[in-house]
């Protein structure tokens, strides 16, 4: 009997313990509708055009690919047992081998090299994490410490003598290819009519298919293939097993060292073409400080989606959202939203207090009832307060889901064979 077999046979889950709770392609499929439809009532109500318009969509899709490809690198590294707080270091080489391949070779190369420098970044994480046993969080700070510096480094040896460049930031980088779905953007003319729901998925779907990055459709075929290849193959099923308990995949046979190896490489990797976006995507050059902090959210995306691809892609899609809207008429946008998201906290208060759970269903109660106060008091959202709405919705939506988490049983715990 292989390895494979034995871990695909292992005895059950005792009874008495709860059924994981997963995003399934109809939940998902659900959850959008539902979505649209809140969103278009908000639209109807207010008249704030920009929470459905082509320009929102674009911008929020252009803000979720890089926290989705952050988050899905966070999701290899943790199923794999080793935490990756080093994104945000493995994002920043990204994004300058990115940009510096492009304007050197050409953007394939560039959209190869980037992948390349975040794989390497992995690497390191991985030497010293796996092999040296250093602590995960140490190794992830370190790296994210030292990631600004190298490249600063990089980019004065590459581009100090070039105008308009310097130690940080790069000449203009040449782009990859975008394509559109043929005949989207003839709903131009149907999204204009401001029709209930109709206009509106005319607006997200030429947001969402005119003028698409050959990196962002990259990125969006990157969440079923990782679902299938954790989740549907051997060499997933022996990923996951030694971030759930290495020591029993080691009696198996299985070489947990090699295994952690690959799953914080991809982390990286993964990382590495976000940064990608970043710097020849969502614009055409290599800005110092350009990354913002999308590691983090990224894996604040990740455990939103309790460890797994499709609701990682739900949280991306939020926090992206949320920090498109700043660029929109972000005060009227935002502050239409308040009666959705009150709506949404309220409902959730109702459905948690019949479950029992009743510091949830207050808290929910209690944010639901100030996002009316707030809506009916002032006519805009203060300035500040729109570029904070990202952050405050990670915060919001973390702190109402810890208590459904559930991460890999080994996540972050040092292994020695044999100890």
């Amino acid at each position: 009997m292989t390895a494979d077999t034995m871990l695909s046979t292992a005895p059950a889950a005792p009874a008495g313990k709860p059924k994981s709770r997963r995003m399934t392609t109809p939940k998902i499929l659900l959850i959008i509708a539902g979505v649209l439809v809140g969103l278009s009532l908000v639209h109807l109500l207010t008249g704030a055009d920009d929470v459905t318009s082509q320009g929102a969509v674009q911008a929020a899709l252009q803000a979720a690919i890089p926290l989705g490809l952050a988050g899905l690198g966070g999701l290899w590294s943790e199923r794999a047992g080793v935490v990756n707080i080093g994104l945000e270091g493995q994002l920043i080489l990204g994004t300058w081998f990115g940009a510096w391949g492009s304007i050197e070779f050409g953007p394939w190369i560039g959209l190869l090299l980037g992948v390349l420098g975040g794989a390497v970044g992995g690497l390191l994480h991985a030497v010293a994490t796996v092999t040296f046993g250093v602590d995960h969080i140490i190794s992830g700070v370190a790296m994210t410490i030292l990631a600004p510096g190298v490249a600063r480094y990089l980019s004065y040896l590459a581009w100090s003598g070039t105008p308009g460049a310097g130690s940080t930031q790069s000449p203009t980088a040449p782009r990859l290819p975008r394509v559109s779905v043929p005949f989207v953007d003839d709903l131009a003319g149907l999204e204009r009519k401001h029709w209930f729901l109709i206009s509106d998925v005319a607006g997200v779907l030429r947001g969402l298919l005119v003028e698409v990055s050959i990196v962002t459709i990259l990125a969006v075929l990157l969440i079923p293939l990782t679902w299938w290849l954790l989740w549907r193959t051997s060499f997933g099923l022996r990923v996951r097993s030694v971030g759930e308990d290495p020591h029993a995949a080691g009696s198996l046979g299985i070489n947990v060292y090699r295994y952690k190896y690959y799953g914080v490489i991809i982390s990286g990797a993964m990382a590495g073409l976000g940064g990608v976006f970043l710097s020849t995507v969502s614009s055409a050059i290599y800005r110092e400080g350009q990354t913002g902090g999308r590691g983090y959210i990224g894996l604040a995306a990740m455990i939103f989606g309790n460890w797994r691809p499709g609701g990682l892609a739900l949280g991306a899609s939020l926090f992206g959202y949320t920090d498109a809207l700043q660029l929109r008429r972000g005060s009227e946008s935002v502050h239409a939203l308040l009666i959705l998201v009150g709506a949404l906290l309220l409902a959730l208060a109702v459905w948690e207090f019949r479950r029992r759970n009743r510091v949830v269903a207050i808290s929910s109660a209690v944010l639901g009832i100030l996002s009316y106060v707030l809506f009916f008091s002032v006519d805009t959202i203060p300035t500040a307060l729109v570029q904070a709405a990202p952050y405050i919705t990670v915060l919001v939506v973390l702190a109402l889901a810890a208590q459904r988490l559930r991460p890999p049983a080994a996540d972050g715990k040092p292994y020695r064979r044999g100890g």
